[in-house]
């Protein structure tokens, strides 16, 4: 399914559903404390696939977590679908990102003890949704993975954990969806159709996805490339590389 939406329909989309000002963030302590993000702005229009490229260390992943609220950067602002993350407390940022942003990360993050199926409800358990199973059923069924429901992630492929994953990001039905290298810990073909699968589901939703990718070619299917360099977007401020 082809997810690209082009730039004529995307620029009349306001305001931005993420959109991040001269954020910086260090990591670590003493001596060993480092300048990750580097006085970063971006913008992101409602519904845009972008892809965050760059080399190990550029501070990619380190932006998705920022997008997410999950690392407070020490200056500047992220607004995420209007709201401003620096008025909000842990407990606030927690509620609204489980909302509004499904994550999927490189290393699946299930809960071992629990099945796909109970993986897969737990955000919208936490949310107090009544029908969290039923849901949580229907997006495993979404992701091909309904024969799977009952199995641990124990009993699952590396594939399959990813899927399950991926049900889990989407139960709840968010605006945005970050993917932090999803195939990383796949085999090329299982890799493949794990992001046929989110760019499938981005087509099909409408959500705004970002992916962050050291794969050249996976950023060429997005809307538009932002490259990392040493914690700087390339060429400073909003400026892109537009997929070809």
């Amino acid at each position: 399914m082809e997810s690209r939406i082009d730039s004529s329909q995307l620029s009349g989309l306001a305001p931005e559903i993420i959109s991040i000002s001269n954020v910086n963030l260090s990591l670590g302590t003493g001596a060993a404390r480092v300048h990750i993000l580097k006085d970063i702005s971006l913008r992101v229009a409602p519904g845009e696939a972008i892809g965050l490229i760059g080399a190990s260390g550029s501070g990619k992943s380190t932006l998705l977590m920022v997008m997410a609220g999950l690392e407070r950067p020490d200056s500047g602002e992220v607004v995420v679908d209007g709201t401003s993350f620096n008025a909000l407390d842990e407990n606030a940022l927690a509620r609204f990102r489980g909302r509004q942003i499904g994550i999927v990360f490189q290393s699946f993050h299930l809960i071992p003890t629990m099945t796909a199926l109970e993986n897969v409800a737990v955000p919208l358990e936490l949310a107090g949704v009544a029908d969290a199973r039923a849901r949580a059923a229907k997006e495993l069924a979404a992701v091909g993975l309904s024969d799977r429901r009952h199995h641990y992630p124990s009993q699952l492929s590396g594939g399959e954990q990813q899927r399950v994953a991926l049900a889990r990001a989407l139960a709840p039905e968010p605006e945005i969806l970050l993917a932090d290298e999803p195939t990383g810990n796949l085999d090329e073909r299982t890799g493949n159709e794990i992001v046929d699968l989110i760019f499938d589901k981005h087509a099909e939703r409408g959500m705004t996805l970002v992916l962050v990718t050291h794969d050249p070619a996976l950023g060429k299917r997005c809307n538009r490339v932002v490259r990392l360099r040493s914690g700087h977007l390339d060429d400073g401020g909003d400026t892109v590389n537009a997929a070809s």
